[in-house]
């Protein structure tokens, strides 16, 4: 296996290892939300609670979460993007 921090400075790796565990986080916790209605998908929880498939309450809190999950996902691996770019010091 390689190591991706090879080349990488040691300041550098410090800042990426926990962003990238966030990135993880964030993932799992969209994946977990939208798992408790069956769909993989923002777009398709939205559809469920306009058809009255699932109780508006808690499906659309849920729903929401799921979107800021998503959002704050990308802002953290643009995040990622600069610093393996090394524009983030």
């Amino acid at each position: 296996m390689s190591n991706f921090y090879a080349g990488i400075p040691y300041e550098q790796a410090l800042q990426i290892e926990p962003l990238s565990q966030l990135v993880y986080t964030l993932r799992e916790g969209r994946k977990q939300l939208l798992q408790r209605y069956g769909v993989d998908q923002e777009a398709a929880l939205l559809e469920l609670i306009r058809s009255a498939a699932v109780p508006e309450h808690p499906a659309y809190e849920h729903y929401l979460g799921a979107l800021a999950l998503a959002d704050s996902r990308e802002q953290v691996r643009g995040q990622l993007s600069q610093l393996l770019a090394g524009q983030g010091q």
